[in-house]
């Protein structure tokens, strides 16, 4: 993961050069206005002052954050990132006035009588700037990192609802084939071993082809209790195969769809799983069997749902009351951006 003190993106690198180069902008145009100077040559003395104090501060932060800091007691830290600070803005002064020196652009007598001084002062200021910098990356990395783990826990509290409810099924149905069918019990617990090996992976997220494979694993076990009752119909969009999902989310489609669906069906009880882009990926699952009547979730469909608004912003809507229809929508963006 690193060490969230040391994370700095390009976005504020960004900030950094903007804010650098404004206050270098707006410093030496007040600078040059007093002294009855050209503000236009001010401007362009405090451009390319911000242009190279920010070059050499990302040079010196690179270095230290990549090769310096991860090797040194942090006691240290603060010692090594303000003497870099001030060089930063020392170097960065001495290369504008040098650069300027030579050219139709009069630099400020005090810079051409005192450039050494001159350039240790706006070092200090630098400095000072980028310690308010330091803090500001720094709170806003140690939040990131705090909503990062919040997520992480309540994905994790979510999954261990999932687990005994199923296996609270599973057992239950194992219970009635034993005295029933004793081969069948047999063949059972061998499903729900092999199911339960391929859903222990730890990552919350799994391939629409992963899900799939395990949401089928789960009709078997339903249909040794249902003595084959249970048809499934897949129409999946290959192009979808991997995008990632919360694992057990059509897993838990299926169960609901047998929970509520299938009572005083006698014939066969059909479930078909459509996948598809439209304005985003849509996987939906419908039955043939009896028409929702209350569109409120259960523990299931509300722990299915926090988990897509926590792990991928999606979201499950009844999308039809006959046949009974579930939907899974997921933004566009996220067939990528979850990828391993």
């Amino acid at each position: 993961m690193g060490n969230i003190e040391l994370k700095i993106t390009r976005y504020d690198w960004l900030g950094v050069l903007i804010i650098g180069v404004s206050f270098s902008t707006l410093l030496s145009l007040f600078g040059y206005y007093l002294l009855g100077l050209s503000t236009v040559r001010g401007a362009l003395f405090g451009l390319a002052l911000g242009f190279f104090i920010t070059t050499f501060s990302l040079a010196f932060i690179t270095y230290m954050n990549r090769y310096l800091l991860p090797h040194m007691n942090k006691k240290w830290w603060n010692t090594i990132a303000a003497f870099f600070s001030f060089l930063a803005g020392f170097l960065g002064t001495i290369s504008t006035y040098y650069a300027f020196q030579y050219s139709a652009i009069a630099v400020i007598e005090i810079f051409a009588i005192h450039p050494f001084q001159s350039a240790s002062i706006i070092g200090l200021l630098t400095y000072l700037m980028g310690a308010l910098i330091y803090r500001f990356v720094k709170t806003r990395n140690e939040k990131e990192q705090m909503d990062i783990l919040f997520t992480q826990s309540r994905v994790n509290s979510l999954e261990t609802q999932l687990n005994p409810h199923f296996l609270h099924n599973a057992l239950n149905s194992l219970a009635e084939l034993i005295h029933q069918d004793p081969l069948k019990a047999e063949a059972a617990v061998i499903k729900i071993s092999a199911f339960l090996r391929n859903t222990m992976a730890e990552t919350p997220l799994i391939t629409l082809t992963q899900e799939i494979r395990n949401a089928s694993d789960y009709i078997e076990l339903e249909n040794i209790r249902f003595n084959g009752k249970i048809q499934l119909h897949i129409e999946n969009d290959e192009t979808l195969k991997n995008i990632l999902v919360p694992k057990f989310s059509i897993q838990l489609l299926y169960e609901n769809a047998i929970k509520h669906g299938m009572k005083n069906i006698t014939d066969p009880f059909e479930i078909t799983l459509r996948s598809f882009r439209d304005n985003g990926i849509h996987i939906e699952v419908s039955n043939n069997g009896k028409e929702i009547t209350s569109t409120a979730f259960g523990i299931g469909l509300s722990n299915l749902q926090e988990r897509l608004a926590h792990l991928c912003q999606g979201k499950i809507t009844v999308k039809h009351l006959n046949p009974p229809t579930y939907a899974i929508t997921l933004k566009e963006i996220y067939e990528f951006s979850h990828r391993r």
